[in-house]
């Protein structure tokens, strides 16, 4: 069952900040979520780094892959003007800095295991080692990859793991058994009332992403979804009813 906040701030600051920036979890803090997600990324040096792309230029100032970037590089490119002048100079935090900063600040924490290609069994066991030393209550981890989950279990198997799916797939409730998950984590707009109660009834947790239409969180919660996921920190607040 679902025992974490209801409401999460994607990427920490949804639309109102750089996403995976300490910048962004400041934001999410201030306008009053307990609760926030955000991307974690192993680099080749083994650093954690919270970063969604595989690739710079978005983001973050650069080009190529991620693969071709040690940690020091990568923390001084700038990571918040393209959002907006104001915040110029926003560096790529570490894991390791952005879990204090919430523990610090009693942020629960979605961390989503986001793996380069190939290195999802890394990734997830490296994820896993660093939620292993936070309080078991403060941290779930996440991931679209299967591998990368097995991979956490075996290093963490008590840290909360939710699978991250577009689609419910018909094996679900193997597929969250098999990874010993406490909840699903679907796509909002693929998800029907039907699914939502069959999740429930089997007694795992059940959040949405990326909700940013209130109507659509109502309709959610009252198909029995325990949470969701949300860009629009300024439409959908913390104590959304």
């Amino acid at each position: 069952m679902w025992s974490f906040p209801k409401i999460i701030a994607h990427r920490g600051g949804g639309t109102l900040a750089p996403e995976n920036t300490l910048a962004a979890l400041r934001c999410g803090l201030a306008h009053g979520f307990r609760g926030v997600e955000f991307d974690v990324m192993a680099l080749t040096d083994g650093e954690l780094v919270l970063m969604h792309d595989t690739e710079l230029g978005r983001t973050v100032t650069g080009s190529g892959s991620l693969a071709n970037h040690a940690f020091a590089e990568l923390s001084a490119a700038d990571a918040g003007a393209w959002f907006s002048l104001e915040f110029a100079g926003e560096r790529v935090p570490s894991f390791a800095q952005a879990a204090q900063f919430c523990l610090q600040h009693g942020l629960w924490m979605n961390a989503e295991i986001k793996p380069l290609p190939g290195c999802e069994e890394i990734t997830g066991s490296e994820v896993a080692k660093a939620c292993a030393g936070l309080p078991a209550d403060a941290v779930l981890v996440s991931s679209f990859s299967v591998e990368a989950l097995q991979a956490a279990r075996a290093v963490a198997p008590e840290i909360a793991r939710g699978l991250l799916v577009e689609r419910v797939p018909p094996d679900w409730h193997q597929l969250l058994d098999q990874l010993g998950a406490v909840s699903l984590h679907a796509q909002a707009d693929t998800l029907t009332a039907a699914q939502a109660g069959e999740i429930k009834r089997a007694g795992f947790g059940l959040m949405c992403y990326t909700v940013n239409d209130p109507a659509q969180a109502r309709m959610l919660f009252d198909w029995g979804v325990d949470a969701i996921c949300t860009d629009r920190l300024d439409l959908i607040p913390p104590d959304f009813q």
